[in-house]
């Protein structure tokens, strides 16, 4: 067959990616507080969008007239009954593309600001319109403090520039993360004058900041107290048996009894390991709910969306009208238009970015109504395509939906994927259960063990099957440990060492 040139028409469908749909699926997956930060650039830019604060009606002429051309988009119902169906068919406006999982710490519970009054010459001020931020003092961080001592303590400025070098490898929690060897090669300077201004550094506070190992920082601290004799250095060489519980061992090293060890293990146990962490570190921002559960009189569950997470914007007609018409050329009318289509474009993707969270949300609860009436041990197994497939739209979608949103339920604030975990078979054959409930159920075994009876991983998994759980010995193992919790030996002898103190 000859090679050609020849005109072939087909037909196929494909996903066109416009910046609108790109601007709806940015949204959908923002954080609550991402989320005002991008409302505020998109005020900033552009003129027709204005900002509507809680309970403020529509904005006035400057002859004191209503502007009726104002256009505010229409918020969600703020309540549903976890029984009823929403009203709105809603489409599935995004891609199919994979969904972005991840495990994430369970979140801590808001704190709710008060209202500020009395300040000076009685001026009061609301949680709402005070930026607190702005009255807290500026922390200074570790490196400010050891850069302070460092200008005291030291007066040769090629010793300064070292300590500086040496201040700047110093992590958050106060330990040198480099040796000596290579910062004396990278300044070319003699490693034993690297040594002694790391030596003066470690004289400074905090006690024991600049140390190389937990072993070095605790030394320090030691020394400082004038504590650290011979069977206190004894101690601190062999922390790997005081994790261990080793009584005995510790007791043949350091050469003292019971009562001298007890008294040696308290005055560790008040050491800081971590000395860097009484310092300056970044303002960590609450968790703001996004939506909010709770039990209605007839036993069902009623849902609202957080006012405060969800931006209230105005696409003004008025002013778009009265401008366009003084528009001088073609490229100001094409900027306007520009304008009114992204404004009408972000109200209409708030909208349904509002309504598909309170979408999700509902069918979350519906699914784990027995955690919210019964507590984590009636958590169900749950995926991303059974939500999905329930309300009709496609695992990613539900996958941004709940990424970086909380909710507030009785039992306090989750992450929406904390309500999604794995299953494991039941050994009867019955419903699946969930892996976050079986974790539950062997800290609840574990934390109510015998000191003179500890549960073998072997032995915790024949409870659980006696219990109706189908699971393997290596999977008690793994949540175990990503619960933190020891081994059985070291339980013994924790347990048995704390019945002698």
């Amino acid at each position: 067959m000859a090679l050609t040139p020849k005109l072939v028409l087909r037909q196929s469908q494909s996903l066109v990616m416009t910046p609108q749909l790109m601007q709806a699926i940015k949204l959908l997956q923002l954080s609550s507080l991402d989320l005002v930060a991008y409302v505020e650039r998109e005020l900033e830019q552009n003129p027709l969008l204005e900002r509507q604060e809680a309970g403020e009606g529509a904005p006035r002429d400057e002859d004191g007239g209503s502007d009726g051309d104002w256009r505010e988009p229409e918020q969600p119902g703020s309540r549903a009954e976890v029984e009823s169906r929403l009203d709105t068919d809603f489409g599935n406006v995004f891609p199919d593309d994979a969904p972005n999982e991840r495990e994430r710490p369970e979140p801590a519970a808001p704190v709710e600001a008060g209202d500020w009054s009395g300040l000076g010459g009685g001026a009061t001020f609301s949680s709402e319109g005070a930026d607190l931020e702005a009255y807290v003092a500026d922390r200074p961080t570790l490196a400010d403090h050891l850069e302070r001592q460092l200008a005291l303590a030291v007066v040769d400025p090629v010793e300064r520039l070292i300590g500086q070098n040496l201040i700047d490898l110093i992590d958050a929690a106060g330990y040198l993360r480099e040796g000596v060897d290579d910062v004396a090669e990278r300044l070319g300077a003699p490693v034993a004058t690297v040594e002694h201004v790391l030596a003066v550094i470690q004289t400074f506070e905090p006690t024991g900041v600049g140390a190389r190992s937990l072993k070095e920082c605790l030394a320090i601290q030691l020394r400082e107290q004038n504590r650290f004799d011979p069977a206190m250095q004894a101690l601190i060489e062999n922390l790997e048996l005081v994790a261990r519980r080793d009584l005995a061992a510790l007791k043949r090293l350091c050469g003292v009894d019971d009562e001298d060890l007890a008294d040696m293990l308290a005055e560790l146990r008040r050491l800081d390991p971590k000395p860097g962490h009484a310092f300056g570190s970044e303002v960590l921002q609450p968790v703001t709910p996004d939506v909010t559960v709770r039990a209605a009189p007839d036993g069902s569950w009623i849902l609202e969306l957080v006012s405060d997470s969800l931006p209230r914007v105005l696409v003004n007609q008025t002013y778009y009208a009265k401008v366009v018409k003084t528009t001088k050329s073609e490229t100001e009318k094409t900027f306007l238009t520009e304008c009114l289509q992204t404004a009408n474009w972000l109200t209409r993707s708030l909208e349904q970015r509002a309504r598909t969270i309170l979408k999700v949300a509902t069918e979350i609860v519906r699914q784990q109504d027995g955690f919210l009436t019964y507590g984590v041990a009636h958590l169900r197994p749950l995926n991303l395509r059974i939500i999905a497939d329930a309300i009709g739209m496609h695992e990613s979608t539900v996958s941004r939906v709940t990424a970086n949103k909380y909710i507030a339920t009785p039992r306090g604030v989750f992450e929406l994927k904390y309500f999604f975990t794995a299953a494991i078979a039941a050994a009867d054959g019955g419903d699946a259960h969930s892996a976050e409930a079986v974790r539950h159920r062997i800290r609840a075994m574990i934390d109510a063990e015998n000191p003179d009876d500890i549960l073998s991983d072997d032995t915790i998994v024949k409870r659980l099957r006696e219990g109706g759980v189908d699971i393997a010995r290596r999977t008690v193992a793994k949540y175990r440990e990503s619960l933190r919790i020891p081994s059985s030996v070291q339980r013994r002898r924790e347990k048995q060492a704390a019945r002698a103190v």
